[in-house]
């Protein structure tokens, strides 16, 4: 999907966050009542960004109050026409999407796209992982690897909606594996709290997901991480990565922003402003730490840019593996 070395030269445009925007994009004033909307069910990546926004901009008294609104399903493809129509021109509100949303739009053959919105910035990152439950008889990559080909459709996966990273990524080791990717059998969720008791309760065989999402049960011994998507180990994760296995996978999930259709050139410049700062302090990237998210800020022309080639490029992916 995307590589390391593909953010790195992305964010070279992270430097000049507010260029082109004016003025009144070098500063954040603050925001009485922001407005978060979140395409999916709490609990899951999106649900994490958002509230961590909301943490943040409290703590730094760039917002008064900020009201969170959840309308999930389809990895977004519910709620984005709500947030296209009903919110539109609504200086005050973002929506907090990603990767996700532009691969579940088109594997739903939805009529709208992601860049119907307003790019605002690119916050986050995260490689996936490969998690079992504790007593799963796999116990690396291989062995998961091996069951696929012997049967995929007894080795069911859990993951976010049809479409996402998540799917994307399991499509990709089985045809890394040589298995038809329209013959694994995904099991997909609207959010990551019913993926994850699905994975806990040992309904499916396994689940993808973002490695903070997996965290805390794998610290609590109840999961393992077979395998990371990272293009090499990551400090802090007990987990080898695809290609260690040999299985040719790296993929990086990314996140960010949007503000709504029909806002004001002013009232963009001021979320990119704000936003931005955001992206730059210490309680920032104490958030990320915690949660295994790696910074990749890029933020108004630049991260509109970058929108519309990852759009061209998932759909071509998406195309190869049969998912759309």
């Amino acid at each position: 999907m995307i590589s390391r070395r593909h953010f790195v030269a992305g964010m070279s445009g992270a430097g000049a966050l507010a260029a082109g925007l004016g003025p009144k994009a070098a500063q954040a004033q603050t925001v009485d009542l922001l407005k978060i909307f979140i395409p999916a069910a709490p609990g899951g990546g999106w649900d994490q960004t958002g509230r961590s926004i909301e943490a943040v901009l409290r703590a730094t008294g760039a917002v008064n109050g900020v009201q969170i609104t959840n309308v999930p399903g389809a990895g977004g493809a519910v709620g984005l026409p709500q947030f296209l129509n009903n919110w539109r021109g609504q200086g005050n509100s973002l929506m907090v999407a990603g990767m996700v949303m532009v691969g579940s739009l088109i594997a739903n053959k939805s009529p709208l796209k992601i860049t119907q919105t307003v790019p605002i910035a690119r916050l986050t990152g995260e490689f996936l992982a490969l998690a079992v439950p504790a007593a799963s008889p796999f116990k690396d990559a291989k062995d998961f690897v091996a069951a696929l080909k012997a049967d995929p459709t007894k080795v069911p996966v859990a993951g976010g909606s049809a479409g996402g990273s998540d799917h994307i990524m399991l499509g990709m080791i089985a045809k890394a594996a040589g298995v038809p990717a329209a013959r694994v059998s995904y099991v997909a969720f609207s959010g990551g709290g019913p993926a994850m008791a699905a994975l806990l309760g040992a309904q499916v065989a396994a689940g993808v997901s973002g490695y903070g999402e997996f965290a805390e049960q794998v610290k609590a011994g109840k999961l393992r991480v077979l395998a990371i998507s990272a293009d090499k180990r990551q400090d802090g994760i007990d987990a080898p990565t695809l290609k260690e296995q040999g299985i040719d996978v790296e993929l990086f999930n990314w996140r960010g922003v949007f503000a709504p259709p029909g806002v004001s050139d002013a009232d963009r410049a001021a979320m990119v402003a704000m936003i931005s700062k955001m992206a730059t302090t210490p309680q920032w990237a104490e958030v990320c730490k915690q949660r295994d998210w790696t910074q990749i800020t890029l933020a108004g022309d630049a991260y509109r840019t970058f929108l519309d080639a990852e759009v061209t490029r998932i759909e071509g992916i998406l195309k190869d593996l049969g998912l759309a």
